[in-house]
Order: structure tokens, then sequence, then C-alpha cells
């Protein structure tokens, strides 16, 4: 843009426009200039607008430009056509045109010459939507494979990550970066470059067809114009951080709330959920009103601009023309090259705006891009090779935060094919192990090993692949129960899928719904009961096949009927397969090949059940407190029964 405002110099060497910038110091270079951040931020979108490995996009590219230059030749010879008809006009109705400025073909035909001046601005308008339909393969193309990478960033990030961040917040952030590229990229190559193209000729025809005091005004017109944006613009950009941060907090709220509806129903908290979501929507409406009005501030400004130099220009033109010095198509020109101007000097204005914002959002997908992965493979990380599946953790040392180690040398080994169990109360460490086992953490200090080969010299996805789970708190994708089961191999056949739902004792459940397989299980599996969510993911679990199971505490939020189905279905899972049962109940492992007992990070006993009772210890409390419990359960369910049974024989009588 500095070469606009060069070209309208016309006091000498030395000299420049009112309010210009000094040669080397110019405001707008230096208000242009990119952030470092923003530097990088450009740099990482390039290989996305010009991919290496797309030369049919580059070539797309290419031709883009070509037709920029053709469309802005367009553009600029339009005031003409209207100049000759005009000029053709004002002969044919008896008024003296200068022989000079007679174009003998055109006069006496203005009909033709207005035909001209409609033809040409079909033409611009054809070019312009060609090249923005060229164009949009390009765009959108960037835009698809920075989300696709973002996307699979984040499955590459650690659980942890994921444990901090909130899922709305997340895919807002994904969802605002990918309309940033989409922007940014359709800004440059669409609207900045012919801008700046349009804007040199434009001033070249004013240096053609008329004197130096309407470059001079031009010129000094796009300088505050530019100028009254960047600064309105700059004013605005907090202002609409702000909304964003609101919209996407008042977002992750409904979000939260949304996926804990039975929560919020148990605790009748609707007017709470309620009170929540409107505080963060008030702020939003609040930075919204704000940035509506600074909208309105901006554009009013941009058109007072506009229209004192689209005024000086017009009474220019008029007085040339009643001096006899320009002909009434001049006058005509001179208005309809400044609302021209006008539409890419607004295009500025927008420009600025939108990669200004676009930069914004961007910035905050990057910085998830730059989060490096807590765990990573290794260079040169092996298949994991898995011959029996015997696990083996020694003197393993783990800790969330430095200042809380959870587990403390734990040393033990699991047997290829048998069941090891690991008990013992809240919070001493058992779901830990089964993280670490899946590598959602690497151990502080110790190592695990399967079949002798260290966790962290093989790749993950090797490692899940050699793992199956069944957790506590099954969560399904809301589809189908079919798409569910399948989840546990995609490569597998409809029968398999069926038989895998037998094993699991789910098949007879689901031949009595009415779309059979194609029962949809709603957000998160909510559709089902727990019982058979459960059974959903032994059946994905069964149709893996993996030589090693985790079963983390699999029925513990399950009545005692249900369990014992789900603990029979569990039994025929892992039979033959290496197991490490996570047990809240310990009825359910009594038959384990070796039971581990964890307090506060450390095994403190280990053997079989029987054994470990006989020892008198922590495992032995806990099998008391268990039964007794049980028992207190059992003989207040009696109760209940003899209470009913009574109640009706007295309503009988």
């Amino acid at each position: 843009m500095q070469r606009p405002i060069d070209a309208g110099s016309s006091g000498g060497p030395g000299k420049r426009l009112p309010g210009a910038p000094a040669p080397g110091t110019g405001w707008f270079a230096a208000r242009f200039q990119p952030s470092p951040e923003q530097s990088r931020v450009l740099r990482a979108l390039w290989p996305y607008l010009w991919p290496h490995d797309r030369p049919d996009l580059r070539a797309t590219v290419m031709w883009s430009l070509v037709l920029i230059i053709i469309a802005k030749l367009v553009t600029v010879a339009v005031p003409y056509t209207l100049k000759w008809a005009t000029d053709a006009l004002v002969a044919a109705s008896g008024g003296n045109v200068p022989a000079r400025e007679t174009v003998t073909w055109l006069v006496g035909a203005p009909v033709l010459a207005a035909i001209l001046y409609g033809i040409s601005r079909i033409v611009m308008a054809l070019l312009v939507q060609v090249r923005e339909g060229m164009f949009a393969k390009v765009a959108m193309h960037a835009v698809r494979k920075l989300a696709l990478s973002t996307f699979e960033h984040m499955h590459r990030l650690s659980l942890r990550f994921h444990l901090e961040k909130k899922t709305g917040g997340l895919t807002r952030i994904l969802e605002r970066g990918r309309a940033g590229v989409e922007n940014i990229s359709r800004m440059a190559l669409m609207t900045l470059i012919p801008t700046i193209v349009e804007f040199v000729l434009i001033i070249g025809v004013c240096a053609i067809e008329f004197d130096w005091r309407y470059i001079v005004t031009i010129v000094t017109m796009i300088f505050a114009y530019l100028w009254f944006t960047v600064k309105a613009t700059d004013w605005r950009v907090a202002i609409r951080r702000t909304m964003n941060d609101s919209d996407t907090e008042a977002n992750t709220k409904a979000v939260d709330s949304l996926l804990n509806f039975e929560t919020v129903k148990y605790f009748g908290a609707e007017e709470r959920e309620a009170d929540r979501y409107d505080k963060s929507m008030a702020l939003y409406e609040k930075a919204s009103i704000k940035t509506y009005t600074s909208l309105a501030v901006l554009n009013s400004g941009q058109a007072v601009i506009f229209t004192i130099a689209l005024t000086i220009c017009l009474v220019m033109a008029a007085q040339d023309v009643m001096a006899g010095n320009h002909t009434v198509g001049h006058f005509a020109m001179v208005n309809l090259l400044m609302l021209q101007l006008f539409m890419p000097l607004n295009f500025m204005g927008m420009v600025y705006r939108e990669i200004k914002q676009g930069l914004t959002d961007i910035e905050r997908m990057m910085e998830v891009l730059d989060r490096s992965p807590e765990v990573a493979d290794r260079p040169g990380a092996k298949q994991l090779k898995v011959s029996g599946g015997a696990i083996r953790f020694d003197n393993v040392q783990f800790a969330y935060d430095p200042e809380r180690t959870i587990l403390k040398n734990v040393s033990f080994e699991v047997p290829a094919g048998k069941m090891v169990a690991i008990v013992g109360p809240s919070g001493a460490g058992k779901s830990t192990i089964s993280r670490i086992l899946l590598r959602f953490y690497d151990v502080s200090g110790g190592a695990v090993t399967i079949d002798g080969q260290d966790l962290r010299d093989v790749t993950q996805k090797s490692l899940r692949a050699a793992i199956g789970v069944v957790p506590q708190d099954t969560v399904l994708f809301n589809d189908t129960i079919f798409y569910n089961v399948k989840y546990g191999r995609a490569d597998a056949t409809d029968e398999e899928v069926i038989a895998a739902a037998k094993m699991a004792q789910i098949d007879d459940f689901v031949k009595t719904l009415p779309d059979g397989y194609n029962t949809m299980v709603g957000e998160r599996g909510l559709k089902l009961s727990g019982g058979e969510k459960q059974r959903v993911a032994i059946a994905r679990t069964i149709l893996k096949s993996p030589p090693i199971l985790i079963l983390d505490e699999a029925t513990s939020a399950l009545d005692s009927h249900t369990e014992k189905e789900i603990q029979d279905a569990l039994d025929r899972v892992s039979r033959d397969r290496t197991t490490v049962v996570i047990a809240h109940r310990l009825s359910t492992i009594i038959h384990a090949d070796i039971i581990l007992v964890l307090r506060e990070g450390e095994i403190v006993e280990q053997g079989t059940h029987a054994e470990l009772i006989g020892n008198d210890g922590l495992y032995a409390s806990l099998w008391s407190r268990q039964r007794q419990a049980e028992k207190a359960r059992e003989e207040l369910a009696q109760a209940l029964e003899e209470g009913v049974s009574l109640r009706q024989s007295l309503t009988a009588e």
C-alpha cells in the first residue's frame, strides 16, 4: 500500500503528502508488520495454501492470480464505457464534445455505448465469480487438512491434557480455527491482492485522464480511510475477544450440563443450570452489543471519509467541465471510479478485521498444535510382539503431581494366561496401574514390561491393540448398538459382530428392540441401562479378541443379579487371557490366581483369596466389612419383601 502513496507525491524530491509517513518509517508498514506470533501462524499456514503434494491446486492458485489481473483490467475499463456512453448522449442531444474527446464510432450511438457498459459489468462480475469458484478448492483443502491435523493431534495428546480441558472449549477452538483458516486464505488471494491491483490501476487511470489534484485527493483518502480502519479495528479486537471468550464459556457450560443430564435431574438443578448458562450468555450479550456498536462507529467513520473525498472529486470534475477542460463523460467517469474504489476500500477494512480475527482464532488452534504429547513413541519404537502376555511391574514409581506420589516401588508379575486382581481402599492407586499399563502416562521410576518388552520401547498403537478394556463407566458413541459393538474391530463381518454380542449375552435383548442392532444408544449410551452398556463393552472387547485384558471395576456399579450375569460373561472373556482385574467387590475376584492388596500406593499383601483370609490382614478386614454390608442389604431386602407380603395379606382380608 506504500506504492500508491508514493505515486501521489507531486512536490518533487523530498516532499510527501500531508500526514503521510516519512520514508522508511511508514505508519502502515509498521502497523501491518505481523507480530512474531502472527508470522509463525502465517508460516504454518503456507504449506496448506501452497500444497507441495497437490500440483493441481498450485496451478489453480496461479490461474486465480491471472484472473485477478484480467478482472481488474475490465473493472477499470467500466468507467471508460460509462464516459463514452455519456459523451455519446451529449453529442446525440446536440451538446458539444471537444474534438479530442470525440469517439467517432460512438457518437450518435448512445445505445451501443450503454450496451458496452452493461457487457463490461457482466464480464467483470463473471470473472470475479469464476475466480471465487476456482479458489474455493484451494481454500477448503487448506481448511480440511489443517482441521484434520489438529483433530489428529488432539487424539495424540495425553490423558492429562484432556482431563484439564473442557470438551466444549476444545471443539469451539477447532471450529473457530477452521473458520479462521478459510477467512485468511480467501481474504489474502480473493480480496487483498485484487484490491491492491485495483488501487494501482485506478490511480494510473487518474494520472492519464485527470490531474495531480485527483491523485492527491484519492491517495489522501485511502491513507485516512485505512488509518481510521486500523485504529477502530484494533479497538474492536479486545471487544471481540471478550465476546468470543464469553461465547466459549457459555458453550462449554451448555455441553457440560447436557452431558450430565441425568445428574441435573437427580438434584432438581434445572434452574441452577439455567442460571449458570444465563450468566455466561449475559456476558456474551453485553460483549455482543459492544461489538455491534463499535462496528457502527467503524462503518460511519469510513462512510464519512469516503464521502468527503467523493464530494471533492465531483466538485473538481464539475469545475473542469464548466471550464471546458473535460466532458460531461469525465464527470460520470470520476463518479464511477470513486464508487468502484469504495468497494475494495470497504473490503480492505473487512480484510484487516477478518485477518486480525482469523489470526487470533488460529493462534488458539496453534497453541493446541504446539502442545507436545506427554507420552510419545520413541524414535525407532518397535511393534509389541505378544507371545504369552506376561506383565511385569518392576519397582514402579508414579506421581500425577510431584508433591504427591501415587505408586511407590510397586513390583508384581502377571504370568501369561493368568488372572491377577488388584484391590484396596479408594485412592490406593488401583486405576493408576491400568492407566500406566495402557501407557496413558509414563512411569517416573522403574519399568513396566510385557513379555520382556519395556512399554516405552514399543509403539502405543501396537500396545493398545494388544489390550482390551472393560471399564467401570462405559461410554458409548451416539450411534447404533451395531456400530458400538463393531468398534472393537472395524474390519469385522456382521456375523462376527453378532457372535460377539451373543457371547456377551446381549443378543437376546437386542432382538426385543424394534430396530434391533440399528437401535441408537443416545449420547454416551444413556438410552441403555448400566448392565446393557456393560454387555456392549464386553461384546466389543470379545470382538477385538486381545491377548491381554483389563477389567477396571467392571461390575461395581451393577445390582447383584446383573453383576452375576455380567461376571459370567467376563469369566468367559478372560479365559486363557492374561487378565488384570481392578476390583471393588471382592466377591468377584475370589477365583483370581493372585490378589494384590494396595494401600497408599504400596503392595501390602498378596496371595490367593484363601491365603489372604488366613493372614487376617487388610484384605481380610475388607472382606469382613463387605460381607457384613451384603448381609445387611440381604436382611433389609428380606424385611421389605416380608412387609409387602404382610400388607398385601391385610389388604386382602
